[in-house]
């Protein structure tokens, strides 16, 4: 992995300098960030074994979704908030029916029938309905653009946000840690067979150096998306809800996909839905105040088709959820409900 992310570095860092056509720098940025991401997640994940399953699981909390928040800063820094919001609705969709759909499908055609934690699905449901029903569709039934109450309301809701998910934490890792057993039994049965984390320091330094790497191939893929889209015929919320929210989740797509296919929905479900979790009340406050730093204002304020596309998401998985099992039809739905959504996205720039 190492070695193709090196590859990919250079290669863009090339066409950077060599003032390449937009179109092959942008390319080469997002390819790249894939491995990147890759060795992001997996250098974490060394380091969280390394502390203890309590400080490693605030550890895999806080930096599971570096990429995303990376990506989003260089964003507000060039200016483009409508961008960034539309990365955070496309992770969410993306991982709660894409990539949740493709593990129930994938996992579905070898095992029949698969089952996982249904009381660690269900907490995780009420939060995705607090995380995206409440916090997202409140702030625009109750604005309705006026510019003042939207950062106002805005602020108290990335601050509920962010305690509510802190709270969450402290709930999984500290005073209910039995309900999630399970998925810890998991993820060490995947080490064994994956072979041993990386070491303390080797894993420091890789996590360092490649979180270095995504920031310079970000802002190179954040100075090219406007040419690109005008090239192409892409709208910003097109590039920021498929796009820009598969490269950010690309590494964690395929890790989600493989523990299905292991039959390990715990874990499978623990990426895909606690990626959207993380997202929503996490990334989503943490970039609301950077835009307040930055001066170019994000105040948490969904367009509608966004809105309905999480909302629908949510509901749909949390409904899939309730009995604790899975098979591969489910998945085709979910799978099925994003392509739509895909669509009606790109169609957006027709309107």
């Amino acid at each position: 992995m190492w070695l193709i992310a090196a590859i990919l570095a250079v290669a863009s860092a090339a066409a950077v300098h060599m003032h390449a056509p937009v179109l092959l720098v942008f390319a080469l940025s997002c390819v790249a960030i894939i491995p990147l991401a890759g060795i992001m997640g997996r250098s974490t994940e060394s380091i969280a074994a390394h502390a203890g399953p309590r400080v490693g699981g605030l550890l895999s909390a806080t930096f599971g979704n570096a990429v995303e928040l990376i990506i989003g800063i260089f964003a507000l820094k060039a200016g483009l908030p409508g961008l960034v919001k539309a990365s955070i609705t496309g992770s969410i969709i993306g991982n709660l029916l894409f990539v949740l759909g493709i593990s129930f499908f994938v996992g579905g055609i070898r095992h029949p029938i698969q089952r996982f934690n249904i009381r660690a699905a269900r907490s995780n449901a009420a939060m995705l309905l607090l995380g995206v029903g409440v916090s997202f569709v409140v702030p625009a039934i109750f604005t309705r653009g006026a510019a003042h109450a939207s950062v106002a309301l805005s602020s108290v809701v990335a601050l509920v946000s962010f305690l509510i998910y802190i709270s969450g934490l402290y709930f999984a890792l500290f005073t209910h840690r039995d309900v999630f057993e399970s998925i810890d039994e998991t993820v060490n049965e995947g080490t064994d067979e994956a072979g041993q984390h990386w070491r303390l320091w080797p894993a420091v330094i890789a996590l360092l150096l490649s979180t270095v790497l995504v920031s310079l191939e970000s802002e190179w893929m954040v100075d090219s998306i406007k040419t690109v889209g005008e090239s192409l015929g892409w709208n910003e919320t097109f590039i920021g809800v498929i796009i820009v929210a598969i490269v950010g989740n690309a590494a964690e797509h395929a890790s989600a996909v493989w523990m299905a296919w292991k039959n390990r929905m715990d874990l499978s479900l623990e990426i895909a839905v606690g990626s959207s979790l993380q997202v929503a009340m996490f990334v989503a406050p943490i970039l609301f105040g950077f835009s307040l730093l930055f001066g170019h204002m994000m105040p948490l304020l969904f367009s509608w088709p966004e809105l309905a596309s999480m909302g629908a998401a949510v509901m749909l998985v949390a409904i899939l959820m309730l009995d604790g099992e899975s098979n591969w039809l489910e998945g085709a739905m979910a799978v099925g409900a994003y392509l739509v959504m895909a669509v009606g996205f790109y169609s957006l720039g027709a309107v």
